[in-house]
């Protein structure tokens, strides 16, 4: 790990990394969001999905969640713009009866995809919160964090 943050020159300023010297390598991140719902929102579950006035919550949030990643670069400051080649959001329901968002998304780059994957998941989630807040606003998102990177200098596993 580099002992100095790379988005700031040497005067401290704010700078885009350059990686025009670098080689691109296929590079595949996922992230993961929970969102923790009391009963009635979970009570309104039917057929793995929840039906609301705005539509159905967890197609909508799969959409929303892959248009966030697409405009990652337009919302994360120093966040490279890429063309990102694929982004699948599934979502599903846990042992502790929470709402698990995952986004993976994938790119043949020079820069990491990361912050597509957390920004897919953390939208979605955050779709998730406004479509169920008619049911109850006892809603939290717990977590966005990143499952896995590979394809740049180092990989990364989360056992969860």
């Amino acid at each position: 790990m580099s002992d100095r943050f790379t988005h700031l020159d040497a005067a401290g300023n704010p700078s885009m990394v350059d990686v025009s010297k670098k080689r691109a390598t296929h590079r595949i991140a996922k992230a993961r969001a929970i969102v923790q719902v009391p009963d009635q929102v979970l009570a309104q579950l039917d057929n793995a999905e929840i039906q609301t006035k705005k539509g159905p919550v967890f197609q909508t949030a799969i959409l929303a969640g892959v248009m966030a990643a697409k405009k990652t670069g337009d919302l994360i400051p120093l966040c490279h713009p890429i063309g990102m080649e694929n982004c699948q959001v599934q979502i599903h329901i846990n042992q502790q009866q929470e709402i698990v968002v995952d986004c993976t998304a994938s790119v043949t780059a020079k820069t990491g995809i990361e912050m597509e994957a957390m920004c897919g998941a953390s939208v979605a989630a955050l779709t998730i919160y406004d479509m169920c807040k008619a049911f109850s606003h006892d809603i939290i998102i717990k977590e966005v964090k990143l499952m896995a990177k590979s394809g740049g200098k180092r990989d990364f596993q989360r056992t969860e």
